[in-house]
């Protein structure tokens, strides 16, 4: 079977002073039709600049990025992103926040509207459609930048620490909604973090990612049942898991020759 997205043999390096800074070295990673993968590892381990390569926002040094079979060269609306920080026009209101993917694509007025909506209501947003971004809470708004993606109906979802600013019980709020809007649409999702408790809470499979140079550490496969809800992340198992990804993140030997990160 064909994967979603492969990431082959990709090498990523950047020149500094005094030499070259390698971010991602020698990365290879399939991911499935409507797999919901997270991936997690330190500070400078390369997980938004592997992002970044499948949205087509960078290009890797050598090897490629492939999406349902065809080489990624630049972005796509197949392909939707959100980011930690909302990026929403601060003039326009939600509802125009949300067309505004579709208006760039040249959807028309009914159809947009129409897509808008449905993104909106299913965010939960739908009471503040004409609402400015300004009076918004910090997990609204994220939701607003949620629904943005959703309008353009990608297949792939790349989510680079989306709930990353937010308050814990938001957080939480928001990985339950996200996991149900998951479920009933089924798109392949690949979500960054630094929380190692949401990326087990919210995966199928959890990439562990090794920094110097960046590179894949180990594949946690994650056997909890969806839908997930507070009895998961009270379970025994779930708290095996979260130990297993933790110490894989935290207790990695660094490659020959090079620091421990």
């Amino acid at each position: 079977m064909t994967p979603k997205i492969s990431f082959r043999d990709i090498t990523r390096t950047h020149p500094v002073k005094g030499g070259v800074f390698t971010a991602l070295g020698g990365v290879s990673l399939d991911i499935g039709e409507r797999e919901f993968v997270t991936v997690v590892g330190p500070s400078g381990c390369g997980k938004s600049t592997l992002l970044n390569l499948a949205a087509g926002l960078d290009t890797p040094t050598s090897g490629e990025v492939v999406v349902d079979g065809r080489p990624v060269t630049g972005p796509g609306p197949e392909r939707g992103m959100i980011f930690q920080q909302y990026a929403l026009f601060p003039w326009l209101t939600v509802r125009k926040n949300v067309e505004f993917g579709l208006r760039v694509a040249g959807v028309g007025g009914a159809e947009r509207r129409r897509r808008a909506t449905e993104a909106i209501d299913l965010v939960g947003l739908t009471e503040f459609a004409d609402a400015l971004p300004k009076t918004l809470s910090g997990g609204m708004k994220q939701r607003c930048a949620i629904a943005r993606a959703y309008a353009v109906d990608p297949d792939v979802l790349l989510m680079d620490e989306p709930f990353g600013a937010l308050d814990a019980m938001t957080r939480v709020q928001l990985q339950d909604q996200l996991l149900d809007t998951w479920s009933r649409q089924t798109r392949t999702v690949v979500f960054v973090t630094h929380d190692v408790e949401e990326a087990v809470y919210l995966a199928r499979r959890v990439v562990v990612m090794a920094a110097r140079p960046g590179r894949v550490h180990r594949i946690v496969d994650v056997d909890l049942p969806y839908p997930r809800t507070e009895q998961t992340r009270l379970s025994q198992r779930f708290a095996a898991l979260r130990n297993e990804v933790w110490s894989a993140v935290h207790h990695q030997g660094a490659p020959a020759g090079q620091p421990a990160a």
